[in-house]
């Protein structure tokens, strides 16, 4: 079978995840035969990215075509799928908003990031209605839940969200030594914000058997296990919200929660273990730092003409679930995904069921979801309903959040930009809100954002 596909890549200077991509693509044999266009405006990154990903699908002997390119129109036209990865700016221009942040009194930053991004989303989105307006675009890159819901609202783009934060209940039955394939799952929220209304083994409850590890093996985990920077999964906070919420937060979800798990290094260490969680400055660094080294090991890879790159990347599933989502729809192989769209009833409010009347969750709003995905769609579904206590306590309030941010980008209202601000924990006086707000507006690379508020 070939599917003679035209795959559009944004973003694609993201060397790991393009060549997790083109591994998948490889070992998917529906999908041979297709033309990927590797977009980036880093000319360096991007002959790398081409390179290594021309040398893997000739070792296999895999029939892909690769081409690189600095114009979004140009691996945009005529696309069957777009792929947006990218991330304004990179980490650099994060990290100097947050050390910016840092010295007006907000712990660990805060940062224009999801301005920058919708930008470019919405940019992305519309040149697609242009140059190729039948295609699905893939949003890998963050804020996928604000993100996506915004497109939604702004364009007829079809837009489907990724993550893979939901393989977070692998971690939970691993800690609960159970096998893994003998779970059944299910978890729905907004993405990063994901709850787990179902956890089934062998087709029992398994949710007797996480409270049992709770009450006899919980703290001994704790004071033993030192865990990896992005092992939150079973951490102090993740239980302490299921106890909160009722429901075993999934994922990212953990990163998350409340502001007092976030007060200082002590604070997450407390609730996230020695290395206090992904987002402390500790595991922040240590994320960073195994980035770079990945990227440098690639750039070693593509620099020796003589090195095997599938020895580096094994011809093996990544376990994203972009190429397997792209297959089901070009070649109608059917499956169950794990998908941000928008939300059209599924999830209701308050505990009401889908469609129920005076749902809190507009269908404009994109919710993580289970979802079957074919030839003809993908088609969203939820056996299980949030409980009214965490749609009040959890959902609502980010929702809320979101509309806040997506209503500030759309109309460049200052005033909702500084109650954002204002909201933050962090903020102890409004001279202090509104000095942060001068700072970042400043700052060269927010032009674009200063501009559409006003600043400038």
């Amino acid at each position: 079978m070939s599917a003679n596909l035209k795959i559009g890549l944004i973003g694609a200077g993201s060397a790991v995840f393009s060549l997790n991509l083109v591994r998948d693509l490889c070992v998917t044999e529906g999908l041979h035969g297709s033309q990927v266009w590797f977009m980036d405006p880093d000319e360096q990154r991007l002959g790398i990215v081409h390179r290594l990903a021309s040398r893997y699908a000739a070792e296999l002997g895999v029939d892909l075509a690769f081409e690189r390119t600095t114009s979004r129109e140009q691996a945009l036209d005529g696309a069957d799928f777009v792929i947006n990865t990218a991330l304004v700016g990179g980490h650099d221009h994060q990290e100097a908003m947050r050390a910016l942040s840092e010295r007006h009194g907000y712990y660990r930053g805060l940062t224009f990031s999801n301005f920058l991004q919708f930008g470019l989303m919405l940019d992305v989105a519309r040149d697609m209605e242009r140059l190729c307006p039948g295609a699905w675009l893939v949003q890998s890159g963050n804020p996928v839940f604000e993100g996506c819901t915004l497109m939604t609202r702004e364009t007829g783009v079809k837009v489907v969200g990724l993550c893979h934060g939901h393989y977070g209940y692998r971690r939970i039955a691993q800690v609960l030594g159970l096998h893994v394939e003998r779970v059944t799952f299910e978890a729905t929220g907004f993405n990063h914000w994901i709850w787990m209304t179902r956890f089934e083994y062998d087709g029992e409850d398994a949710y007797p058997l996480l409270d049992e590890w709770i009450e006899t093996k919980a703290e001994e985990f704790w004071a033993t296990h030192k865990p990896h920077y992005g092992d939150n999964q079973m951490s102090r906070a993740a239980i302490h919200q299921y106890r909160l919420y009722g429901l075993m937060p999934i994922g990212d979800t953990p990163r998350k929660g409340g502001w007092w798990y976030h007060l200082d290094l002590e604070s997450k260490q407390r609730w996230y273990g020695h290395l206090g969680g992904f987002d402390s400055e500790i595991g922040w660094a240590q994320y960073l730092q195994d980035l770079e080294r990945r990227l440098e090991s690639l750039r070693r890879v593509a620099g020796a003409a003589d090195a095997r790159v599938t020895e580096a990347f094994p011809p093996t599933r990544s376990g994203e679930q972009v190429v397997p989502i792209m297959d089901a729809l070009a070649n109608d192989e059917a499956r169950v995904f794990q998908v941000n769209v928008p939300n059209y009833g599924q999830l209701g409010a308050l505990g009401a069921g889908p469609g129920a009347a005076g749902a809190g969750i507009p269908d404009d709003v994109v919710v993580e979801i289970p979802a079957l995905v074919n030839r003809s769609g993908i088609h969203g579904r939820v056996t299980r309903q949030l409980p009214r206590n965490l749609m009040l306590e959890a959902m609502l309030p980010r929702l809320w959040e979101a509309e806040m941010w997506i209503e500030a980008f759309v109309t460049g209202d200052r005033r909702l930009l500084l109650r954002l601000v204002l909201e933050d924990h962090r903020t102890r006086s409004l001279e202090q809100a509104e000095g942060l707000l001068d700072a970042l507006m400043a700052m060269p690379a927010n032009a674009a954002v200063a501009e559409r508020f006003g600043w400038r």
